[in-house]
């Protein structure tokens, strides 16, 4: 027996996202709810410079009450493919434009309670294009060697769920780059 979707109406919407609550007969007949963040879709980049370095960004994120440091990324525009979105995201949080993006796969965040998919993507062939950053982002770019990233990661001090995930994903690759 499937899962049934019995009614879903929207409870929140916002400037990122909007929040839904659907009702649904589970596969042993019971019923329940369930509060889903619908979110258009996001890019995380993994730019390496011409040294090698992998360029992240360090930004305030007011949830977790902390600078963290991350790899660039950002949320689709409405009707934006995700390409786009990575070389707009490059420009604004790195200052670079990426010669190459390759695409490398995607994962759900949180796919619990949300349908934010991120796409990720390598950036190589490196030069400064900046654009302006959005009004509410304060960022400060940070290069490291990815030995340093990885170690990092390792021992817990790169906090955030997509870095982490579109390092591990693109690990094998970068090890061949630098």
């Amino acid at each position: 027996m499937p899962f049934d979707l019995l009614k879903s109406e929207i409870v929140y919407s916002g400037r990122a996202f909007t929040v839904r609550r659907d009702s649904l007969r589970l596969p042993d007949g019971h019923e329940t709810r369930l509060d889903i963040v619908e979110h258009i879709g996001s890019v995380v980049i993994i730019p390496v410079d011409a040294q090698g370095n992998l360029l992240f960004v360090r930004q305030y994120r007011h949830a977790a009450r902390l600078d963290l440091l991350e790899l660039p990324a950002g949320t689709l525009d409405e009707g934006e493919e995700p390409e786009a979105c990575a070389r707009r995201e490059i420009r604004e949080e790195t200052g670079m434009a990426a010669g190459k993006l390759e695409h490398l796969g995607g994962f759900y965040l949180a796919p619990g309670y949300s349908t934010e998919y991120m796409h990720v993507y390598l950036a190589t062939g490196l030069s400064s294009d900046p654009l302006d950053a959005d009004a509410d982002e304060f960022l400060s770019v940070e290069a490291l060697p990815l030995v340093t990233a990885l170690a990092l990661a390792r021992r817990a001090e790169i906090p955030d769920a997509k870095s982490l995930a579109a390092l591990l994903l693109a690990q094998a690759q970068l090890e061949k780059l630098v």
